[in-house]
């Protein structure tokens, strides 16, 4: 989206708020395949809400992250999300591309709720309008971050001496991995839905077009948060419970119930993002789920997932069709790995320019 420099191939930076990640590709063949892996965690409250609070703390992972030499390029994509980046489907009257990138700033501030000076505005025809079903209207995706924000990320990027190229938006990072890895079916509506560790992305893609996007601001945190008051133990320990590791003088069993009634609350955000979509869209159908992110993870959460909406879901597998040798990267469980790497590789296959 905001490309920010030329490069060919670029390190893909997911800056998380409890870890970030990084993945590097190579073309191999007609795919690709992964050629350095990392993760570091970040301490508690460095970034809310995607607002980076502690930029130390957070440059000092990225850059502990990249001590790993298998890193070739200096390059980095990294991605936004949360309250201060907005996405919107709006309609125009039919105009030329040159006619639409002179107007864009004049349309887009009718649906920005920031001054449009303060934002990094980008734009992406989805339908101009020109077809038999035309009504003299287009289709524009428009998407705007506030540059404050954006300046947060690419100075803690430049920090810790790597060069941020592209600031993409997750939801569409994660658009980016499940089109290469699963190809598009025209025909299917799909949610794209990853649960970090502070909000949950949706992105429902029908082909290749992004329907709707909504950022959740709620995600693993918030299960580890109701298992330390539930439980009277600190942030590390409930932390280590939720994903099912053992704690003295408390068994799993003890946990379940608290994780599944954080998991209603959660459904009932994304319910409400559901409902949205379906009153705006044509379709009010959703054929598939695709899950990824660390909080996907919790206990029966995918299942809960299924028995609400009536449709299968699948977790995210962002190397399906991308070359990962776990072994000779050092990583020791490839399965829990891959659905918290997707936005990553989303990002490692962005170049700067690209839409």
């Amino acid at each position: 989206m905001f490309g920010l420099g030329k490069s060919k191939v670029a390190v893909g930076l997911d800056i998380g708020s409890s870890a970030v990640k990084a993945i590097e590709l190579k073309a191999s063949g007609k795919g690709y395949k992964v050629t350095a892996f990392g993760s570091q965690p970040i301490p508690p409250d460095s970034i809310v809400d995607g607002a980076i609070i502690d930029g130390t703390a957070v440059a000092e992972a990225i850059r502990r992250l990249f001590e790993n030499k298998a890193f070739k390029s200096k390059e980095v994509a990294a991605s936004l999300s949360g309250n201060a980046v907005i996405v919107k489907k709006i309609s125009l009257p039919v105009m030329t591309e040159a006619e639409l990138g002179e107007s864009i700033y004049w349309e887009a501030e009718q649906y920005i709720p920031f001054d449009i000076q303060d934002v990094n505005l980008d734009y992406q025809i989805l339908d101009a309008g020109t077809g038999a079903e035309s009504k003299g209207t287009m289709d524009v995706l428009l998407v705007a971050a506030k540059k404050e924000k954006i300046a947060d990320y690419t100075g803690v990027i430049a920090q810790a001496g790597r060069v941020p190229v592209v600031v993409d938006i997750d939801a569409f990072a994660l658009q980016n991995a499940y089109e290469l890895n699963y190809g598009l079916d025209p025909q299917a509506v799909v949610v794209l839905l990853n649960a970090g560790a502070s909000a949950i992305n949706i992105n429902i893609l029908s082909g290749q077009q992004s329907l709707f996007t909504r950022d959740v601001s709620t995600g693993g945190n918030a299960y580890t948060e109701a298992v330390q008051k539930e439980l009277n133990l600190s942030f590390e320990s409930a932390e280590q419970l939720k994903k099912g590791e053992p704690v003295e003088g408390v068994t799993f069993e003890e946990v379940k119930p608290v994780l599944h009634a954080m998991t209603e609350n959660v459904l009932l955000e994304i319910q409400k993002t559901f409902d949205f979509f379906k009153a705006t869209a044509a379709s009010d159908r959703i054929d598939k789920i695709v899950l990824s992110g660390g909080a996907s993870r919790v206990d029966g959460f995918a299942q809960a997932l299924e028995d609400r909406f009536g449709a299968p879901v699948e977790v995210f597998d962002p190397f399906k069709k991308i070359g990962f040798e776990a072994k000779k990267l050092g990583v020791s469980d490839p399965g829990a790995l891959a659905p918290i790497v997707a936005v990553a590789v989303g990002l490692a296959l962005r170049k700067a320019g690209d839409r």
